[in-house]
């Protein structure tokens, strides 16, 4: 294998550009990439004044269909499971019978815990069990060893895919080829995006997700408008209502979209989607058309940093998130442009830590004093 032909397939044949012709990228026309993307800094943590670490990202706050604020660009990314709720609404109708627990299930991108395990079970008769196609999996959160052999059920999209094949059970549509994006429920789920972005609109790119479903590309901007408008949409079907009276299964215990969803006590519904995003659809008297609220980590994945980045926001809000666990001898701190301007004075009443533990956070020294007492042999 060569450099100059990295593919196992011969120049040429089907299979044989899977492969980048170089480490450091192409660049294709349209799709800018993370290098060229205007990211800022949204918090960072601190030992005894000096930042250890900077997480990056970008912020996007939609009213309406405008977009009222924006920091570290309009990022071009996949919008992942944070899309679960739309997703869903492709089959609002056709599974309006369910109990709460299984629309719950639905959109939720779970740890894998019996009672997640349960409710997307139920979706499904076992005689309908074999045509799930998530990858195998152990639960997504492990308490102490785990022992666990990898199923689909644990997969933490287990729950979207029975609702899928339930639905289109009821369609009438074909469940073979449910995870390919010529398939009927993709095209439906597209055109419920453009129900929002316009009937013009289309995703610049699809890919496939880790769970198999096929994954659209949107701007951070765009998945604001959409989150904006689940406040706007939320008497028409039943995703809001579900996941406000079952939070812990949309993610699970210590998730923090499950977290944020008990904070807003029915005021906002929240969704974590792979790779370091969070949608938040917010109902807030100064914005009567809706607020969608998106943050996007540059990095990828970073429970711990969101969280502070979504208490910030929710706190100059007049909602309480309470802070994550605590950082091991750091203390995080808040950019300021990840909220609009009139709201700083908020965010600087709403602190990034609890009450210090005297011990943990004992070990810090005066530099200056220690220089002074100091003297070489």
């Amino acid at each position: 294998m060569s450099g100059k032909n990295p593919s196992a397939v011969s120049p040429g044949r089907p299979g044989s550009g899977m492969f980048p012709l170089s480490p450091l990228g192409e660049k294709e026309p349209g799709i800018p990439t993370g290098r060229e993307v205007a990211w800022e800094p949204l918090v960072d943590y601190r030992r005894n004044g000096v930042s250890e670490t900077t997480i990056h990202g970008a912020v996007a706050w939609c009213h309406g269909d405008r977009i009222v604020h924006s920091f570290g660009g309009n990022v071009l990314c996949y919008g992942r499971s944070m899309m679960k709720p739309f997703m869903m609404k492709v089959f609002a109708e056709e599974l309006a019978d369910l109990d709460w627990e299984q629309k719950a299930i639905s959109v939720a991108s779970h740890n894998g815990d019996t009672e997640h395990v349960s409710a997307a079970q139920s979706l499904l008769s076992p005689s309908e069990w074999g045509l799930m196609q998530t990858p195998l999996d152990v639960p997504l959160v492990q308490f102490g060893r785990q022992v666990r052999r990898a199923r689909r059920w644990y997969h933490t999209c287990s729950g979207e895919h029975a609702a899928i094949l339930r639905g289109c059970k009821e369609k009438g549509w074909k469940r073979v080829g449910y995870t390919l994006p010529m398939h009927p429920a993709f095209r439906a789920y597209i055109s419920e995006l453009q129900r929002t972005l316009g009937q013009d609109w289309k995703p610049k790119r699809i890919a496939r997700d880790g769970c198999g479903l096929p994954t659209a590309a949107n701007t951070v901007d765009e998945l604001a408008r959409l989150y904006a408008a689940l406040v706007r949409q939320k008497d028409q079907d039943w995703i809001w209502e579900s996941m406000i009276r079952h939070p812990d299964l949309v993610g699970g215990f210590d998730r923090l979209d499950s977290s944020v969803i008990k904070a807003g006590a029915g005021r906002v519904i929240a969704k974590e989607g792979a790779d370091g995003l969070l949608g938040m659809a917010i109902e807030h008297p100064e914005y009567p058309q809706g607020l969608g609220v998106v943050i996007k980590i540059a990095h990828g994945w970073n429970s711990q940093a969101t969280w502070y980045v979504a208490r910030g926001i929710l706190g100059v809000l007049g909602i309480e998130l309470r802070n994550p666990k605590a950082l091991h001898r750091q203390k995080a701190f808040l950019v300021p442009g990840i909220v609009p301007e009139h709201f700083l004075s908020a965010m600087e009443k709403v602190p990034t830590w609890d009450e210090w533990d005297p011990d943990a956070d004992r070990w810090v020294y005066d530099s200056d004093q220690y220089l002074a007492d100091w003297a070489p042999e």
